[in-house]
């Protein structure tokens, strides 16, 4: 269940998430909408990120990626 293929996933997942969160955060900032400084933006980026990486395992099962309509593909 847990494999190499898997946490790979499930990594690139989080960083993606948490990146995707900080460039929101910055942005909605640099409208007006919100008030985030770096530390914020950080907090919940990383937030995010572990919230991605605790859906991946929880979603997981068998040969399943880390969601739960994903297969982890393996190079043979």
């Amino acid at each position: 269940m847990f494999t190499k293929a898997f946490w790979k996933a499930t990594g690139e997942r989080a960083v993606r998430t948490g990146a995707q969160v900080l460039a929101a955060a910055l942005g909605l900032d640099t409208v007006g909408l919100i008030h985030a400084d770096w530390g914020d933006g950080l907090s919940l980026a990383g937030g995010a990120a572990l919230l991605a990486v605790l859906t991946a395992v929880a979603a997981s099962g068998g040969e399943e990626g880390p969601g739960i309509t994903e297969t982890v593909r393996v190079r043979k």
